[in-house]
Formats: C-alpha cells, structure tokens, sequence
C-alpha cells in the first residue's frame, strides 16, 4: 500500500516516524505535541490535520487496496486460527484460574476473579506467547508474563469502568466490577492484580535468566506508568468536550492508553523467549502498529455494532463527547487507515519463520477485521 502518504495521518513524533530506540525505551518521553498544555477548548487546532480531505487524494479505493495488500501478505493456508486461539485461550484460562485462586480474604478474591475470569478475548497474552514461540521460546517461558498483562488489563477494565472514570455498567457482557462488589472492592481488586501482576512474573517465571526476567518487569511497569497507559487516560479523560482536537492529539491517547499494553505483551514474549535485541525491537514496531489498530477498529465499533453485539456499552464515547477516529475523519477514512496499519504491522512480520509468524500474522488481521 505504498500510495498511502503517512505523514499526513502523524506528526514528527508519531509511532511512525520514530528513530530506533533503545531495548529499554518503550514510549518516547519527550514528545514535541503535549496535548497537557491545551486543554482548553479555546486552543487552536494542532498543526498538520488542518486539510483532512486532501488525505482522499493519496489512498487509494479499498477493494485495489485490498486487492493489493492479500497479494502482498504472508500466508498459511494451514494454520487454524480458530483452533489456535481456543487452545491457547484455554491454557490461559487454566493458569489465571491456579494463579487467582480463592483464598482469605475471599471478598478480594472474588472480586478479582469475577472479572480476571469473566471471559474476554485473552488477545493480548495470546500476542505474548505467540511472541516468545517465534524467536524459539517455549510457552511456559512466557506464561507467567502473558497472565500479568491480562491481569493488569483487567484491572484498567475495572478501573476505567467506574463512575469516576467511564461509569459504565456492562463490561464482557455482565454487570461490572463496581454493580457486583461496590466501588470499594473494585478499585481495591484493580489494585490487587496490578500488584499480583509483577510478583506474578518475578517468582513464577521459569528457565528465563534473571536478566531477561528484570528487563521484562522493566518493559511491563514503564508500559502502564505515567508514561504510558496512565498517560493516555489523563489526555483521554480531559480531552472531553473539547471541539479543537488533532489527530495528533487523538494518536498520542491511544498509542498510551491501548497501544502501550499490547505492545507490552509482544516485547515481554519476545524477551522472555530469548529473541535478540533487533528482533525485539522488529516485535516491538509490529506490536505498536496493531496496538493502535485495535484503538481504531474499537472506534469504528463503537458507533457501528449495538451493546449485545459487543458485550459492553455501545456509543458511550459518543454520549462522553470523547474524541475518535470516526468523529475526527469519518468511518470510511477510519476504516481506510486501519487497513494501513494492518498492511504495515504484516510487513515487519516477514523475514521471521513463517510457520512460527503465522499465529501474529493472524491475530493482526482479527484484530483489524473483529466484529466485537
């Protein structure tokens, strides 16, 4: 798809167009556009998205878009993706099942796992095994670290759905965390697997050296942190309301609030497994370009699918007056640059086994083609 021209999608510090960085480095820390100094709705819009139509004169129409990228893509008509996905899922299961036992207190314990076990589609410890199995790891090596991501993700789930956060009531199709066990308990169960998530990984991971395993602890903290995914959640809850926002603005949300997790879980399985710094870093780009891709499609979803489709509110960023990709662009053009990202994700891939890349190359496209 090389006729889409990205720089009109990013600005200069975009995922896109950044430099190298080093193995430790997971999201820049210094970034030319800090949504945190304009936040009032009187600020003037960002620089570079002022013309978004002209953005129809460089993409071209889906179907030769597509047409072009399934000729491009790499395949395996043998893999079962169905299959695979329901084999790890369950393995998953099983071992946050034994991690997050019920035990005293049982109020904490219940409350942790009525949410940790509440179904979901366990994509991103699924991404860390898959990671880990392609530069030679073995599973086991990447479990421990595959069931710390669900659960801090789970626990961004039960905290983003509270009344002062998201105030939502429906979350994987059942009442949430807060409606079951109060508010207390809910953000006291947040807490517990953020906690549980990283001692999780340092006593339970086997035949990884230490030095891996601190470097994957490392990855993990700085990925949810105040430079990541509760970076992106401070912009995302004041960005609210606002009329002026950028695609800048909007990416800078999402690559911290979405992205930074998954991309987490590809780098952690990647470490875990043994890979070399350049192959980390090849996962760490792919990771971050399907990590964004997830955030569009969610957009598209949310104002397309109903609440019974989706098992969770549908249209509350709408209702929240938040900023999309959809009410920034439109859902075509949505649905255009989450094509782009799929395409460039599936790029990084080659060059790898491609019976081993074959489960991310997958889960790349679910991601971008999910009804839910």
């Amino acid at each position: 798809m090389a006729s889409v021209n990205l720089c009109s999608w990013v600005q200069s510090y975009s995922i896109f167009n950044q430099a190298s960085r080093s193995k430790y480095s997971l999201l820049p820390r210094s970034l030319p556009f800090n949504p945190l100094m304009n936040l009032s709705s009187s600020t003037s819009k960002t620089r570079g998205f002022a013309s978004i139509p002209s953005i129809c004169s460089v993409i071209t129409k889906g179907d030769a878009v597509k047409e072009e990228e399934e000729q491009q893509q790499p395949q395996n008509p043998s893999f079962d993706f169905k299959t695979y996905m329901v084999q790890k899922a369950t393995m998953i299961n099983q071992a946050l099942d034994s991690a997050v036992s019920l035990r005293e207190p049982v109020k904490i314990h219940e409350a942790m796992r009525y949410s940790l076990l509440a179904g979901g589609k366990r994509v991103r410890p699924v991404l860390c095994l898959a990671a880990c199995e392609l530069v030679g790891g073995q599973e086991s090596m990447a479990m421990p670290a595959a069931c710390a991501v669900e659960m801090i993700h789970t626990m961004s789930l039960i905290h983003d759905d509270l009344p002062c956060m998201d105030n939502d009531d429906l979350r994987r199709g059942k009442p949430t965390n807060h409606k079951v066990f109060g508010e207390d308990i809910a953000v006291l169960a947040g807490d517990a697997l953020l906690a549980f998530a990283f001692e999780h990984v340092a006593v339970s991971t086997v035949g990884v050296t230490p030095g891996r395993i601190v470097r994957a602890i490392g990855e993990l903290a700085k990925s949810i942190g105040a430079e990541g995914l509760v970076a992106g959640q401070v912009v995302d809850i004041h960005s609210e309301g606002l009329t002026d926002v950028g695609l800048d603005h909007l990416e800078f949300i999402h690559v911290h609030k979405t992205a930074a997790l998954l991309e987490a879980a590809v780098v952690l399985g990647a470490i875990l497994g043994g890979g070399c710094d350049e192959d980390v870093e090849r996962l760490r780009k792919f990771a971050r370009y399907i990590g964004l891709l997830f955030q569009v499609v969610d957009d598209i979803l949310d104002v397309t699918k109903s609440s019974k489709e989706l098992g969770k509110t549908a249209g509350k960023d709408l209702l929240a007056d938040k900023v999309t990709y959809p009410k920034l662009i439109g859902i075509e053009k949505s649905k255009e640059f989450a094509e782009k990202l799929r395409s460039d994700s599936l790029e990084l891939l080659q060059g790898f086994d491609s019976e081993k890349a074959a489960p991310l190359i997958a889960l790349a496209n679910y991601i971008a083609y999910r009804q839910n």
